[in-house]
């Protein structure tokens, strides 16, 4: 087999070939001719590359296992494990390496095979230096642009994704329910005020279930107008109404072997209901126009709406409700939770401190005193946009009460005065809040919140046994 021309010479004391991120482009050659593996060691010498090589494809995955490559160049045609075969090897076991393909004239349809299998290129022997460079540097730069690409991707979800925040006993409750819910494929109905966390829940549930590895597809039925809710959900054929031009799947199909959320479940109509019903009833619905489909879809959904009365009144089906209602979670308002305010305010000032490029903010303790004793009314969420905010408008590195909005200021830096407990709150958790806000008011001087508890210090220290002070 004839080596590569050589008739183009680089620059003496060329310099390293680089990534745009800075790295030495490593390639592996792999060819089964010595002489073909030594001229193109030489050639990518020359070109300031680091140059690696092996003779068959067992060699050459152990190259792969132990150094930094970035570009594979192998021969298409090779004794034992073809260059097609090193190909599929070489992706699943480092699937950011780049391959271009060596082929003899008459191979060409094998290797344009082998691209639709990942290959990035191919050439055609005999090799010239100026096109196997050219092919192997622009592998490399690919390589680099798809590794980039999947780290800011990375970094994207992990800004956007949403953590469980929260140790008080309401959230740890709710949280212990959605944990033994979740591998069941039980349908599990979320209940609570807006901005709880209720979409949250749901994709916690998910994680933690069965089908994590499949979409989890969230739905705001509320936001969706109701000529179309129908269409949207279980999809529609060509022509089955005026408009439709070609086929569209539903939100149903896109979550198969997944999580369908459904938000705002209470705004759906009762054409609606009647086709979910079925869905929940009889694993199957019908896209307009089309023939029966099987559902392979988990439903979870949620609703800040009481149920039970829209049923009573008539808006909302009975026998729908009870298919939702399998197992019901409420996520607590904040002002329940008040002691994740500051679990929850850290949590945001990471977040957003990343998300703006700022060096981690912290909060002083009047603008920490500010938003605890704040009622929010739109619970988590409004306190989220409240943090968001004062770190885009923060000047220095500590967020004071002049960064908080004027709705949070308007409320007095002293702490709450009066405690607000759910219907059914067990004596116990009552008992620690109680302790734990009237130490917060005395700012951890025991023998005062004795006092004002009617209680003995000794008493106090008995029962913060177990309890972390403020």
């Amino acid at each position: 087999m004839s080596e590569p021309e050589d008739n183009e010479k680089a620059p003496a004391g060329a310099s390293e070939a680089r990534r745009p991120d800075g790295e030495t482009v490593t390639v592996l050659v792999v060819d089964d001719e010595r002489s073909n593996v030594e001229s193109l060691e030489k050639i990518f010498a020359r070109e300031g590359m680091r140059v690696l090589s092996a003779h068959d494809a067992k060699h050459a995955l152990e190259m792969v296992r132990l150094h930094r490559v970035h570009v594979v160049l192998t021969d298409l045609m090779m004794p034992g494990t073809t260059g097609l075969e090193l190909l599929r090897a070489v992706k699943q076991l480092a699937p950011e390496v780049e391959v271009v393909l060596m082929t003899a004239y008459g191979s060409v349809e094998a290797a344009v095979s082998a691209m639709r299998e990942g290959a990035y290129d191919f050439v055609e022997k005999p090799l010239k230096r100026h096109a196997i460079v050219k092919s192997v540097r622009k592998a490399a730069e690919r390589g680099h642009l798809v590794a980039e690409n999947r780290s800011l991707k990375d970094e994207i979800k992990m800004l956007t994704r949403r953590e469980i925040v929260g140790s008080s006993p309401p959230w740890r409750r709710v949280v212990e329910v959605a944990t033994q819910a979740a591998p069941s494929m039980a349908t599990v109905l979320v209940l609570g005020e807006s901005g709880t966390g209720k979409e949250l829940l749901a994709r916690y549930i998910h994680e933690k279930s069965l089908r994590a590895k499949g979409p989890f597809v969230a739905v705001n039925c509320a936001a969706i107008p109701e000529t179309i809710l129908e269409s949207e959900l279980f999809g529609h054929e060509r022509g089955a109404f005026t408009g439709a031009t070609g086929k569209k799947d539903g939100r149903f199909a896109r979550a198969s072997a997944g999580t369908l959320f459904l938000d705002e479940i209470g705004e759906l109509t009762p054409q609606v209901q009647v086709k979910l019903l079925r869905v929940l009833q009889e694993g199957e619905y019908e896209p307009l126009g089309g023939n029966t489909v099987r559902a392979d879809v988990r439903v979870v959904a949620a609703t800040n709406r009481d149920l039970q009365a829209e049923v009573q009144a008539g808006r909302f089906r009975e026998d729908l409700y009870y298919r939702l209602n399998v197992i019901a979670i409420t996520a607590p308002p904040l002002r329940a939770r008040r002691e994740d305010i500051p679990l929850l305010v850290d949590h945001f000032l990471g977040l957003y401190s990343q998300k703006n490029q700022k060096a981690r903010l912290s909060i002083s303790r009047g603008a920490l005193d500010r938003l605890l004793n704040y009622p929010f009314p739109g619970n988590v969420r409004e306190l989220e946009n409240v943090v968001e905010r004062a770190v885009v408008l923060a000047r220095g590195e500590l967020l004071t009460e002049q960064d908080l909005p004027d709705a949070v200021m308007k409320q007095p830096a002293s702490a709450p005065t009066s405690l607000e407990f759910t219907i059914g709150t067990p004596l116990g958790e009552i008992e620690t809040r109680v302790i734990r806000e009237t130490l917060r008011h005395t700012k951890g001087d025991k023998s005062l919140a004795a006092q004002l508890l009617g209680i003995s210090t000794r008493t106090i220290y008995r029962k913060l046994d177990g309890i972390d002070e403020p």
